[in-house]
């Protein structure tokens, strides 16, 4: 394998608007299958990915192998062409923390301060993760339009993220007179340690609530992962797939109380 196709993988990944770190996992993993078979048949990758003890780990190793290949294919270049034969670990789904409405009202009648009311209404409004909460800045705030753009999200590209009206206020209180630079001045290990304080969930767990209840008032899946800055609908699916049963409950009965 040419370390060159490894570069022009990644950056066709890019280019389809995938997450760099994704690439680079897949890169990883690519090169430590290498350093094990000069040329890999179907065979020695699966005796590859009988190693790691952990499901999550044989899929993503897997899904690495499938990935070149397929890119390989559609590029002409004859490597990998077994990739399709590759088997996927199947994980199995268990629930994940995910933010309600009960818990986000109770969690916001324990904040104190200006910061962490604001903090709470914008995990709960937009469903920032940490990294792009402690990269806000003022000037990505339209306060007129009601919006945030995250200039700088997990696949470096800018996004726009609609803000609701009771977090633009605390935002506003938040922010005072300031006109330029962070809105928190907070770092991803203190925003960690504020919500721990709070007794709050992890971002994370804010971010598939956020997800959960916009789909349930009514948010399209397209505008969800616009906002969230998903490529695929496979994301929407993953946040939301220990709810899908209650999802689709919700949404039969709506339809037919119209």
């Amino acid at each position: 394998m040419q370390q060159s196709w490894l570069r022009e993988f990644t950056a066709d990944w890019q280019l389809d608007g995938k997450a760099l770190g994704t690439a680079v996992e897949y890169c990883r993993y690519l090169q430590q299958l290498h350093s094990y078979y000069k040329n890999p048949s179907l065979a020695d990758v699966k005796e590859w990915l009988q190693n790691p003890p952990g499901a999550s780990v044989r899929r993503k190793k897997a899904q690495s192998v499938r990935a070149l290949g397929r890119w390989c294919q559609d590029a002409g270049i004859d490597y990998f062409s077994f990739w399709k034969q590759v088997p996927l670990v199947t994980e199995q789904v268990t629930p994940q923390a995910t933010v309600t409405d009960e818990i986000y009202r109770d969690v916001l009648s324990r904040c104190v301060t200006v910061r962490d009311k604001a903090l709470v209404e914008l995990l709960w409004s937009t469903g920032l993760r940490r990294a792009e909460i402690e990269r806000l800045c003022v000037e990505h705030i339209d306060f007129a339009g009601s919006f945030i753009i995250v200039a700088v999200s997990k696949t470096k590209r800018p996004r726009v993220v609609p803000l609701s009206p009771t977090a633009s206020r605390a935002l506003r209180r938040q922010i005072g007179k300031q006109e330029t630079g962070s809105v928190f001045k907070m770092t991803g290990k203190a925003i960690c340690c504020s919500l721990q304080k709070l007794e709050a969930p992890s971002a994370h767990a804010w971010r598939r609530g956020w997800a959960v209840h916009s789909l349930r008032n009514g948010v399209s899946e397209t505008s969800l992962k616009s906002a969230a800055g998903w490529s695929s609908g496979a994301m929407v699916s993953r946040y939301t797939s220990a709810l899908s049963s209650e999802l689709a409950l919700d949404e039969f009965k709506n339809s037919w109380a119209r």
